[in-house]
């Protein structure tokens, strides 16, 4: 996983609301172990036509979607089934967070173990974003996971929720067996200070 801080970025809209993630990333596309070329397949039903090549009008086709890093969704996105293949495939067009009024809990616990960062905002705040992308397509926006805020072109900072473990794992870039890991030293310490203890519950 990638450490997450900061990031100032332009963004693109699939404003849709109940984006499920057999639109995101097709079953069909499952079959695969790792996380390498999803990218190409997100949305790809949306994306390209029957006979493979890109539709031109598709928002992520175009020199604005290619650059952007941050991704402006429609309600409820992320709902259907629990594949972890959704952020993944996200994460691999090349966007590090994703912004919605509310985000499916499977998709939303997903992408944090990821590293994608879900971020939930509120309908006004949505409603500028998607509309400041049709006025003003190159306008950029910061989001700081430190602070938990998304500051507008106008100077407003919107805060977003975020638990303290995801927070904590994402800025330092590890997971949660990263995590654990780097109390190692500390969870042995506490065996051989109680040893007696852990042979017990051992037996």
């Amino acid at each position: 996983m990638e450490k997450f801080t900061t990031l100032t970025a332009t963004m693109v809209g699939i404003p849709t609301e109940n984006i499920d993630t057999d639109q995101i990333i097709p079953a069909r596309f499952l079959k695969v172990t790792d996380k390498k070329g999803l990218g190409e397949n997100l949305f790809f039903d949306w994306r390209y036509e029957a006979d493979g090549s890109p539709k031109p009008d598709f928002i992520l086709n175009t020199e604005q979607g290619q650059k952007a890093k941050i991704l402006v969704a429609g309600d409820n996105f992320g709902c259907g089934s629990s594949r972890e293949h959704a952020p993944w495939a996200i994460m691999g067009y090349g966007f590090q967070a994703v912004i919605s009024t509310s985000l499916a809990d499977i998709f939303r616990n997903n992408s944090l173990k990821l590293g994608l960062l879900p971020i939930v905002v509120d309908k006004e705040t949505h409603y500028q974003l998607l509309s400041l992308i049709e006025e003003e397509p190159d306008t950029q926006i910061t989001i700081d996971l430190a602070s938990q805020t998304v500051q507008l072109p106008d100077g407003r900072k919107v805060e977003f929720p975020i638990d303290s473990f995801s927070k904590t794992c994402i800025l330092n870039g590890i997971d949660q067996l990263g995590y654990l890991q780097r109390h190692a030293a500390a969870v042995e310490d506490y065996e051989t200070a109680h040893a007696d203890r852990v042979n017990t519950l051992a037996a």
